[in-house]
């Protein structure tokens, strides 16, 4: 009853977190899946890609409707990240578990670190009021059209997301969201939406490649997670609509950096 409880709890904080930032979610799940509910790292990861990839789905239909979600975009983020999140996926089959979620603390540091530099520099704000479009970045009807620097970014910034989504077994929303940012300017409420179409496709690719390793979570627990996870995004996707893009820049970085402080006090010394 006891590991319901926390299950049930860390779900409606996973949903909130995606719903209105747009990730944070697998950040969340992991650490609540080894250290609480007592899953090995290598379920943690598996099982997090359920409980993200199918809140992320929802979330993202809910930001759709709010007007928040650029989904050209998003889409071409995810597919391009396709490839990267499969290779990363079978590249942590042959790291050790406390190595993995090293990797994953420190990963979540400089996140954090860069979004702080940020913040501080006074980018976060809501100043820029030009229209958002969701224009293509390659059309061939009727002529052909290349915004190759724009493209250059969205190849090299999404091959890497999908490569570290893969290795840690996460949906990427915290790298993502950065990602859209800061690489291809997208503001933070936009970011925030248009991540959540992102993490469905990188979830659901690296839970292929390790449907395959044969790794088993608890599925009582993931299911648990997920039924409060997929409710309370709901909630979260609202509340994004309507907070100011500073803010939610500010809630997603101090996130990140609390869990990051948490799950690099508990990995590190396993490695040391």
């Amino acid at each position: 009853m006891t590991s319901l409880a926390l299950a049930l709890v860390a779900g409606a904080l996973i949903g909130l977190s995606l719903g209105a930032l747009g990730g944070g979610g697998s950040i969340l799940a992991v650490p609540v899946l080894v250290y609480l509910l007592d899953q090995s790292p290598a379920q943690a990861t598996t099982g997090s890609l359920v409980v993200v990839g199918l809140t992320s789905l929802l979330a993202a239909a809910t930001a759709h409707r709010q007007g928040t979600v650029l989904l050209a975009r998003g889409l071409t983020f995810g597919v391009v990240a396709i490839g990267g999140a499969a290779l990363g996926a079978l590249a942590s089959a042959h790291v050790p578990e406390p190595v993995l979620m090293a990797a994953f603390a420190l990963l979540l540091l400089v996140v954090g670190g860069v979004m702080v530099t940020r913040l501080v520099r006074g980018r976060g704000s809501d100043r820029d009021t030009r229209p958002i479009l969701d224009d293509p970045i390659i059309t061939v009807s009727p002529t052909f059209f290349c915004n190759c620097p724009q493209a250059l970014k969205v190849l090299v910034t999404a091959t890497v997301v999908g490569l570290l989504t893969g290795f840690l077994g996460v949906g990427g929303g915290f790298l993502v969201v950065p990602a859209l940012v800061l690489a291809l300017k997208v503001p933070m409420t936009h970011a925030a939406g248009t991540s959540l179409v992102v993490i469905t496709i990188t979830s659901a690719a690296a839970l292929v490649v390790r449907a395959g390793a044969g790794v088993q979570p608890d599925w009582g627990v993931v299911a648990a997670l997920t039924v409060a996870s997929v409710l309370a995004a709901v909630v979260g996707a609202r509340v994004a609509a309507r907070a100011c893009p500073t803010q939610l820049s500010a809630a997603f970085t101090g996130l990140v950096l609390v869990v990051a402080a948490g799950t690099a006090a508990q990995a590190l010394p396993a490695v040391v």
